[in-house]
């Protein structure tokens, strides 16, 4: 089933909620949740485990996440033995997957970050100052994750 989406308004709506304090899963995740009629606050909740590289270990990136978890929901799984559904499943998780490492070289938080010293062992967030949003490329990612993905739910 096709849907249409402006992907540009996604986008810049992903972005707006990474700009207001969202982690960057939750950004891209809030962006789409209303195409599938999840709840707003459900999908913050569902959602904020996976900001900072997942629970802020700086492993795969919040944003990427997000966009495995709205192919979950484009292409579902709901019989754990139906290989068919599985693959073009994770066929759309791997397509998503190389076009942003295409862009970025990664889909590893911490590596994005070029972080000198991993924070695995803090779960204290950082401080949204204007010193984080300037040092921290992480809008960036948010708003490519949100195009990627807006893509292929249009599909």
């Amino acid at each position: 089933m096709s849907i249409h989406i402006n992907i540009a308004e996604r986008v810049e709506r992903a972005v707006a909620y990474f700009n207001e304090g969202y982690n960057c899963a939750q950004s891209v995740f809030l962006a789409y949740a209303d195409v599938y009629l999840i709840d707003e606050e459900f999908a913050k909740k569902l959602s904020a485990p996976f900001g900072g590289g997942v629970g802020r270990m700086r492993e795969m990136c919040g944003a990427t996440t997000a966009m495995f978890m709205l192919m979950g929901l484009k292409y579902p799984v709901n019989n754990p033995n139906d290989r068919e559904a599985k693959t073009i499943n994770y066929d759309a998780v791997q397509r998503l997957a190389k076009e942003f490492k295409d862009s970025f070289g990664t889909i590893n938080c911490g590596e994005l970050l070029r972080l000198p010293v991993p924070e695995k062992d803090n779960p204290t967030p950082s401080e949204r100052t204007a010193e984080y949003y300037a040092k921290r490329p992480c809008a960036r990612f948010v708003a490519k994750a949100a195009e990627i993905v807006g893509k292929e739910l249009m599909k």
